[in-house]
């Protein structure tokens, strides 16, 4: 299978989506990475009996080159444009999203309020302490990119389908999406459930601290004590899948397949 620009995908770089019933969930990938990460979360959903779609975003999924083009608004584009038509075709839609995927998700409910029926955010990156960030825009005149940061897997033999390297002009990109989402979180209406591994070798705690401060929604975050930053692939995957579903749940109008009744013995 071929991307937009031509070239094959990475085996497990595929977009995924899977028809249910009238609640639907966009799930977002992170930078560099692609929907490989998402579909185990994707499936779970499915299962549930929601409509789930996970696109590929711009530069993703390919090769590094193909990314070095791309910035964050090619990528928030492609998540609003299947937001768009998921709305059209389910009464509500939840947006749950990985490291990037989630700060798009957040600037998706900013820009579209109460349509978004909840959020639902992994790792999100709002902000990084490494000094050498700000370089980005003039390194990347002269070095394309840096080795990469995919695979951040507390879990033996479970690798991530991304890249190995970080391409810099998008990197500087990614920092300007910070920035425009960091001073609107508090246009946000919609409730959130953002989960934050304890140890997180990408993004610093700086930035939950950061999406805690700044949505005066109802917002609750719960800590993943046995994952590192791609927590969607690691040990504590199974808790963030029972606890979205659980969240649409809680927050959708229609019923969703019954959850099972306990047997008495």
């Amino acid at each position: 299978m071929a991307g937009s620009t031509g070239t094959v995908l990475l085996p497990g770089a595929e977009p995924f989506a899977y028809v249910g019933g009238s609640v639907g969930v966009l799930l977002v990938h992170g930078f560099t990475g692609s929907p490989g990460s998402m579909r185990p979360w994707g499936e779970a959903l499915a299962a549930a009996g929601l409509t789930v779609s996970c696109p590929l975003l711009p530069g993703h999924g390919t090769r590094w080159q193909d990314m070095v083009p791309t910035g964050w608004p090619d990528w928030y584009t492609t998540v609003r444009g299947e937001f768009l038509r998921l709305r059209r075709e389910c009464d509500q839609v939840f947006v749950m999203g990985l490291s990037m995927g989630g700060t798009l998700t957040l600037r998706l409910a900013e820009e579209h309020g109460a349509e978004v029926a909840g959020l639902v955010t992994v790792n999100a990156s709002l902000r990084t302490e490494r000094w050498q960030a700000g370089l980005a825009p003039l390194l990347s005149r002269i070095l394309p990119a840096i080795p990469g940061v995919a695979g951040d897997v507390k879990a033996d033999g479970v690798p991530e389908v991304g890249y190995d390297k970080v391409p810099l002009r998008p990197f500087a990109s990614l920092r300007k999406l910070w920035a425009v989402t960091s001073a609107d979180l508090g246009r946000i209406v919609s409730p959130v459930l953002a989960y934050r591994s304890v140890v997180d070798h990408i993004v610093e705690p700086s930035s939950g601290a950061l999406l805690l401060a700044g949505v005066r929604a109802p917002i609750e975050e719960r800590l993943l004590a046995d994952s590192w930053h791609v927590a969607t692939l690691d040990n504590d995957k199974e808790k963030i899948f029972a606890g979205s579903l659980e969240f649409v749940r809680t927050h959708s109008l229609s019923p969703l397949v019954p959850e099972p009744v306990a047997s008495d013995g």
